[in-house]
């Protein structure tokens, strides 16, 4: 992959999905040690998919509405920005 706008945005959402599994891998295995798995974990990240990712791949699609073709790519790279820096704190809390 080279260094092109569309490969940044791969790498945004691979971002985005390495640090959910991360957060997922850490809250199964603390969750599966205790004993309290149960679905409402996956759930959840099923619900952050739909709430996260899902609205940045509309804004993916809206760039050909875009006039200037640069406003929607600097707020998809500020959202999925956004995204990962929740997700890095949710795995930071985890650890406190």
């Amino acid at each position: 992959m080279t260094n092109t706008i569309e490969g940044w945005i791969i790498y945004t959402l691979w971002g985005i999905f390495g640090f959910m599994l991360i957060d997922f891998l850490i809250a199964f295995i603390k969750s599966f040690w205790v004993g309290s798995f149960g679905p409402t974990l996956v759930l959840g990240y099923l619900k952050d998919v739909l709430y996260y990712v899902l609205p940045l791949t509309v804004l993916l699609s809206m760039i050909s509405f875009d006039p200037t073709g640069w406003i929607v790519v600097i707020f998809y790279f500020i959202c999925g920005l956004a995204v990962m820096t929740k997700y890095v704190l949710d795995i930071i809390k985890r650890f406190q």
